[in-house]
């Protein structure tokens, strides 16, 4: 196999309108069901980003650093990575059982994982209990890849990339909320003595910020479970391996197809094109908050934590609200191909533009000007965001069949967690690296990032034209 698929049984049609047929009406959006889904997706960034605003505090309090202030920073990237570390080692395997036993089992599995997960993280006292929390929910979490095959299998030819356009607009709500609950919530007792009374309130500060993501999780369980329909066809959620009696009766069509099958060329590189893109994103958002804290002297912005939290909300919100709106026409307008090497090329001018920022800033101060690069810079991102959109069509259009749709989308989101896990903490090493020993000034990482971008360009134009099964048609 060496193309993708089309959703519909009766006819083979492309994720987009071919020429012939942009005149077509779009098909309504099962509202519901899509309601249910996106409200299910945000509990994954509402319970990984509400501990940012609390856990160097949190390990700083435990004293797993022995006092050294220095050390906060290495635990905490530690943990904060240990998600993705966990996740790559499992999601393939969460993706490719959504197409045997159904999508909906291996989300509710999933959100039951967050959900526990985050009282643990709450009621932890030493290092190693931070530490298995987070693996858990790690290895629990197949939800992304699985959400993914749900909105494709939810939407068709003419509103998929409608669909796809609200994911970031979930995602960027969830990256508000959760940091917004993880810093209000932190240490009631502080904040409310007159109602958090107890002396559990003392010992335990930042149990309520964990308890209310979990609680959130617990309530998208519960209306997943009642709510959400299965999109796997029986026949194939009849498809158990070791059943070998069953699976003689689904014609090899209808079968998610074996893992060297999965790999073909299209699906190694939209695979590819995905993990490029989450590579540099994550460097980007890495480096971003650091850049805003370092001292204007280091070649940082020398902002507070406050101000940090509340630029970094705001873009949250514009970003959502952008692609909610013009995503689905912009695809339309100019492809998938160009969005995404518009969108990759973007990053070139994003770590461009750090140097630019720092240099002018240590001239005048935070000056209007300084503030205008950085709105500039920020606006740049948004349209970096189109390019996941893009190739989420890609990776969705280069499946086999219908029925290896989860699995494709597992293999997709195992190699963005690799670099997801990896990702920070090289970047933000380097950034330290170059400020410590002055490499080019200090600009070093960015000028490595710049070429890396740069170099992403040339992957990225191997992708057609057109989605995969529109080559076929």
């Amino acid at each position: 196999m060496t193309g993708g698929f089309a959703f519909d049984d009766d006819v083979q049609q492309s994720l987009l309108p071919s020429e012939d047929k942009k005149q077509k009406v779009p098909t309504p959006l099962p509202k519901l069901q899509l309601g249910v889904l996106l409200f299910f997706q945000l509990a994954e960034p509402i319970t990984s980003q509400c501990i940012y605003p609390f856990i160097n505090q949190l390990i700083s309090e435990l004293d797993i650093t022995g006092g050294d202030e220095a050390k906060v920073g290495y635990y905490a990237g530690l943990i904060e990575s240990l998600f993705f570390a966990t996740e790559a080692m499992f999601i393939l395997q969460w993706s490719r059982m959504s197409d045997h036993v159904g999508r909906k089992p291996v989300l509710l599995v999933g959100v039951a994982g967050l959900c526990v997960s985050m009282i643990f993280f709450g009621l932890s006292k030493t290092f190693l209990s931070l530490v298995l929390s987070r693996c858990l929910v790690g290895a629990l979490n197949g939800n992304l890849g699985v959400i993914k095959s749900m909105m494709a299998e939810l939407t068709d030819s003419t509103n998929r990339a409608q669909g796809f356009a609200l994911m970031p607009v979930v995602w960027s709500t969830g990256n508000t909320v959760g940091p917004l609950i993880g810093g209000v919530l932190s240490k009631p007792h502080d904040h409310w003595p007159e109602i958090f009374t107890d002396t559990f309130w003392i010992e335990y500060p930042y149990f309520l910020p964990c308890a209310a993501a979990s609680a959130f999780s617990a309530i998208a369980f519960t209306i997943t479970a009642v709510f959400l329909k299965e999109t796997v066809p029986k026949r194939a959620a009849c498809n158990i391996p070791g059943h070998a009696d069953r699976e003689s009766y689904i014609p090899l069509s209808h079968r998610p197809v074996p893992m060297r099958d999965l790999l073909t060329y299209p699906v190694m590189l939209s695979v590819s094109c995905y993990a490029i893109l989450a590579m540099l994103d994550i460097a980007y958002r890495a480096i971003l908050p650091l850049f805003y804290a370092t001292p204007i002297h280091l070649g940082g912005l020398g902002q507070s934590p406050a101000r940090i939290g509340t630029t970094l909300a705001c873009f949250g919100v514009s970003n959502g609200l952008f692609q909610a709106f013009f995503f689905a026409k912009l695809i339309n307008t100019v492809g998938p191909r160009k969005l995404f090497l518009a969108g990759l090329g973007m990053y070139v001018l994003l770590f461009w533009l750090f140097p630019v920022i720092s240099g002018l800033a240590q001239d005048t101060g935070m000056s209007v000007w300084v503030w205008c690069l950085v709105a500039l810079q920020l606006c740049f991102t948004v349209a970096c965001d189109l390019a996941y959109g893009s190739i989420f069509l890609y990776v969705a259009a280069a499946s086999p069949n219908k029925h290896s749709l989860g699995a494709t989308n597992g293999v997709a989101q195992l190699a963005a967690s690799i670099v997801r896990a990896i990702g920070p903490a090289l970047s933000t090493s380097l950034f330290a690296a170059s400020v410590q020993h002055n490499w080019l000034g200090g600009t070093a990482v960015y000028v490595i990032l710049v070429c890396v971008s740069w170099s992403s360009l040339f992957v990225g134009r191997r992708l057609p034209e057109r989605l995969w099964n529109e080559e076929e048609d």
